[in-house]
């Protein structure tokens, strides 16, 4: 037997493993990803990103290669009778009324690629960086101790790891060995689908991309992947797949009989709202679909809800790896995720109920979570989940704002010069002897001198005065904000770190071993079997 050694190993090769591939290659993690199918899926499934998973994949150096979706695009929905028949009102993702959109809230727009184009994007990006990529390899068993993960893949090669990713489907494996339960409210429909082309595009043109279709007898749902390619949603009792059978449902939901159809694929699709009572075990985390079963409607919450679980856990895991951080720091994965998880879930059954009173804005929804863990005390229990950004006002927890800035005649984004390390921004010099004696490396951006923008503005955004300052994450969220300079900055600056970065200090813990305590235990040697 073979024996290798790997920083982290990362079991599945969809959206949210190839996107924790590539987020802790970037950050330069040792990393393994195993995938025991040969490629993507056939079926195009995920077509939406918003723009915060495209500022994410901004940050790595991917966005250029995603094209952005048409301004409206998946966000316009209309009940019709077929394509060419009657259409009816239009269905609203969130049916209450919105406050208009007056601030440019991210550098990037959202994009529109169907998920079996963006995978291999994905995966040559992930090589591109460093990370070991093998498809057509199965994961056979894995067990952790405190030391570390014990894999043995089907080709007889042992893999030792400091960690698991599990990004292995809404039915892991993983979760399923460690016994980790889910809550929600279940399943909620099975059905069936039919990929095809056609050529429809006369009928994009109003900027309708999603189109209820309901007719005595008949209900489906019937939308674009943008690039030639159609998908059709339909009973599951409706279970003949002839190519005839399948050409009628075609005709009735279009509404043509005269339309060249190439089918490409068929699917059957069970749909849960679930989510996992716990996000991790020892050294194995869960990420994706194995930690969240979010319906795609209302929303699009499910795959972009994963990415962000990728990335949060990237850069905690590069952290610790590398050095920088306690392992106690993993703790908060679970501790900030799972919430986002669960209120994705709860307002995606607001939007269907049209409860006004509990469906929180689409832009708070995008750019406005508020993470709250042990590494971020200032995020206390009476703040509400989510609100527009512009409302958090540098509140800690959330997504530092976005502000453009000018440095030798280039225009770049706060964003850009925040999401690879710890970085503090301010504008006064005072903090620049604090930074150099910081116990792990921190950037000081000193907004005014090093970057020009509007200072007034970035005040605001961020909450502090001219003598303040505001750190960030890694991840790009508020770790910490001063509104104005103490008296001893790096006496100040250090305890913030110090709680933030390494709560192992904080607390007074060492790890000798490597070992952490997860928030649920559920045994020291865990045997998973992949399926």
């Amino acid at each position: 037997m073979r024996t290798e050694t790997t920083s982290v190993l990362v079991l599945g090769g969809g959206l949210v493993g190839l996107s924790a591939a590539v987020f802790l290659a970037w950050r330069g993690v040792p990393t393994v990803l195993v995938e025991k199918h040969a490629g993507s899926s056939p079926h195009p499934r995920a077509v939406g990103y918003t723009s915060r998973t495209m500022e994410l994949y901004r940050s790595v150096g991917l966005a250029d290669q995603i094209p952005e979706a048409p301004k409206g695009a998946g966000l316009r929905r209309v009940r019709a009778e077929s394509l060419a028949g009657a259409w009816f009102e239009e269905q609203h993702w969130t049916p209450v009324e919105q406050a208009p959109v007056t601030i440019e809230y991210s550098p990037t727009g959202s994009a529109g690629l169907a998920q079996d184009k963006l995978e291999p994007l994905l995966r040559a990006h992930a090589v591109k960086l460093g990370a070991d990529v093998r498809f057509s390899t199965e994961l056979r068993s894995a067990d952790q101790d405190a030391h570390g993960i014990r894999a043995t893949l089907a080709d007889g090669t042992e893999i030792r790891a400091d960690y698991l990713i599990a990004a292995d489907g809404h039915r892991s494996p993983v979760r399923e060995q460690l016994g980790i339960g889910r809550t929600g409210r279940g399943h909620l429909s099975t059905g069936r689908s039919v990929i095809f082309r056609a050529p429809l595009e006369e009928y994009l043109a109003s900027g309708v991309r999603q189109f209820a279709i309901e007719q005595p007898g008949f209900s489906a749902f019937l939308t674009t992947y943008g690039d030639g390619r159609w998908v059709l949603f339909h009973d599951d009792e409706l279970d003949d797949t002839s190519p005839a059978a399948l050409r009628a449902l075609i005709d009735k939901a279009t509404g043509r009989t005269d339309l060249d159809v190439e089918i490409v694929v068929t699917g059957r699709w069970v749909t849960n709202a679930l989510v996992a009572d716990a996000y991790a075990d020892g050294r194995i985390f869960l990420a994706g679909d194995a930690a969240h079963a979010l319906p795609p409607n209302r929303g699009a919450y499910s795959a972009n809800t994963g990415i962000e679980d990728a990335h949060n856990l990237a850069w905690k895991l590069a952290a610790v790896v590398g050095g920088e951080s306690d392992p106690a720091l993993l703790n908060s994965y679970e501790a900030e995720r799972r919430p986002i998880a669960l209120l994705c879930h709860d307002q995606i059954f607001a939007r269907l109920d049209n409860d006004a009173d509990v469906i929180i804005d689409d832009q708070a929804m995008a750019h406005g979570y508020l993470y709250r863990s042990a590494v971020l005390p200032d995020a206390t229990a009476d703040l509400p989940p989510a609100q527009r950004p512009e409302a958090w006002a540098g509140q800690p927890g959330t997504r530092g704002r976005h502000l453009w800035l000018t440095r030798s005649g280039a225009r770049l984004s706060t964003l850009d010069i925040t999401q690879r390390g710890w970085t503090l921004l301010g504008e006064a010099g005072l903090w620049r002897d604090a930074v150099r004696r910081a116990p792990i490396p921190v950037d000081y951006q000193q907004i005014g001198v090093d970057y020009k923008t509007d200072v007034e503005e970035f005040r605001a955004a961020f909450g502090i005065t001219e003598t303040g300052a505001t750190l960030i994450r890694p991840d790009g969220y508020i770790a910490w904000r001063c509104e104005k300079a103490p008296d001893e900055p790096f006496s100040a600056l250090a305890r913030a770190l110090n709680v933030a970065a390494d709560p192992g200090i904080r607390s007074g813990e060492t790890a000798t071993d490597g070992s952490f305590s997860a928030p649920t235990d559920h045994g020291d040697n865990i045997g998973v079997s992949s399926e």
